[in-house]
């Protein structure tokens, strides 16, 4: 049985002080799942307060559900890419993370990580560094908790990131490390988390690639907001086909699980680059799809959920998010069909977005979808944190041009094929599943005995899953405590 006890008390009361002192309400999973049911005080005040503001009452934001316009608790922020970009006729829906907290969905895997720490008494703010290893957005995520609770900051993150990631991080966090490589050089950024935890036990690091806060955090919240606009979106003829995630720490495809349990034939597809196809070929490499983490498969990575493996060629969608941003891109595109409204939020589609948008176009064709079919996927954060990066593209292949346009479509996305896509059979899932003992056994720490459980053990990911409802109840003991009025 997988428990959580308050381990330190000391630590737990240092913890209710802190969050007391910085008048800190800690919001429960269920209501991050159902935010309508946050208290009308608190939804009254965060009309008042800016999303990106470092303020307690928005960790009440890490949701879905954040109005852009009054800053209230609203609708679930998503996007339709209609048949007219994606030329197919299953409809295509991503949930939108520009309207969380620093722009991207990847604070709520950090409030996942960090909760249950602060209410079982595991972390110390008056003695910890909070460290937060990442490939962008994670370690954002994490430097925004800790300003929040005044706590010592550090970011790890690959040098290779946008400008607009390490300006944002030099701003707030205490200590930011650029480690060597892209994307794909992951273990650099382990072997920095060793390095400083060598130099002093001061430093507490969130690992998100094995920490199952992460994906309990999608299981419940972001699993639960797509079922919830499945019903709200579907006809009588609909089907909830297909849920496409990049694997990056496996927290965002933790949602299908979620998810099949609403509809056991589901199709669960892991999405990485062409460059570094690691499920797809067990390959290795560097690309610029930024923020999906790969080269290893992570230690809380449900891989028995996961029916495909489809790679994404990364020229695509920085080619795409040209098209997407570009003045004569949306020029040619509403020339040819595309909606006005449809158009101006096209911007809501950072890098990682426009790579899980192929990858469910690819899915919807693999599997022969038509129009009863319904695609979800996630767009993980906007084009606000790449607009270098199409400078870049400017200065190298100069001004973007509708005859450009045309071509990007034509060859990136209506040509999206069934290539590069791999159904996973019983035995292609363990060996995926068995890719873990070189990362997690050999260099990480972890046993033989509970990497053989995730695969054997029928209990093991329920157990992980379905523990919430227990954090839930420590939290509403912690804020108890804390008695804070709004």
């Amino acid at each position: 049985m997988w428990k959580w006890n308050i381990e330190n008390q000391d630590y737990l009361n240092k913890t209710i002080e802190r969050c007391k002192a910085q008048k800190i309400i800690l919001p429960t999973f269920n209501q991050l799942k159902h935010p309508e049911t946050i208290p009308d005080k608190i939804q009254k005040e965060l009309h008042n307060i800016d999303i990106q503001a470092t303020h307690p009452l928005n960790l009440f934001r890490i949701n879905w559900c954040n109005n852009p316009v009054n800053g209230e608790i609203g609708d679930i922020n998503y996007l339709e890419i209609p048949k007219e970009i994606t030329g197919i006729k299953a409809r295509v829906i991503g949930l939108v993370g520009k309207f969380f907290p620093t722009g991207a969905h990847k604070v709520g895997a950090t409030y996942g990580c960090l909760a249950p720490y602060m209410v079982t008494g595991k972390f110390n703010p008056e003695y910890h560094k909070a460290v937060w290893p990442s490939t962008g957005n994670y370690c954002r995520g994490g430097v925004f908790n800790s300003n929040l609770l005044s706590v010592h900051s550090v970011a790890i993150l690959p040098e290779e990131m946008s400008n607009e990631r390490f300006d944002w991080l030099r701003e707030r966090a205490d200590e930011v490390y650029a480690t060597p490589g892209c994307e794909s050089n992951v273990k650099e950024i382990y072997d920095k988390c060793h390095e400083l935890e060598a130099e002093s036990d001061e430093y507490l690091i969130f690992n998100q690639f094995d920490q199952f806060g992460n994906p309990i955090w999608h299981y419940e919240v972001t699993g639960y907001t797509i079922e919830k606009l499945f019903n709200k979106l579907k006809n009588e003829n609909s089907r909830l086909s297909a849920y496409v995630s990049a694997t990056g720490s496996a927290g965002t495809i933790g949602a299908g699980d979620y998810l099949r349990k609403v509809n056991p034939q589901i199709k669960v597809v892991a999405s990485e680059a062409l460059q570094c196809p690691t499920i797809l070929m067990n390959g290795f490499g560097g690309h610029r799809i930024e923020g999906i983490g790969d080269k290893h498969i992570p230690w809380v990575h449900n891989v028995k959920n996961t029916d495909a493996a489809v790679a994404i060629d990364d020229e695509d969608p920085m080619r795409v998010l040209r098209l997407f941003n570009e003045p004569n891109g949306h020029e040619w595109l509403a020339k040819n069909g595309v909606d006005k409204n449809v158009i101006e939020k096209l911007p809501y589609l950072g890098i990682s977005s426009i790579a899980n948008l192929l990858s469910s176009i690819k899915t919807a064709k693999y599997y022969e979808m038509n129009e009863n079919d319904i695609v979800f996927t996630i767009f993980t954060d906007s084009a606000d944190m790449y607009q270098s990066r199409l400078i870049e593209m400017t200065d190298a292949k100069g001004e973007y041009t509708t005859q450009q346009a045309e071509i990007d479509w034509n060859a990136r996305v209506e040509q999206q094929s069934i290539d590069y896509f791999k159904e996973l059979g019983y035995y292609e899932k363990k060996a995926v599943h068995n890719l873990k003992y070189f990362t997690w056994v050999e260099q990480q720490g972890k046993t033989v005995e509970e990497l053989n459980a995730q695969w054997y053990d029928e209990n093991y990911w329920d157990e992980r899953f379905n523990i919430a409802k227990t954090w839930d109840k420590l939290i509403e003991e912690f804020n108890a405590k804390t008695n804070i009025e709004i």
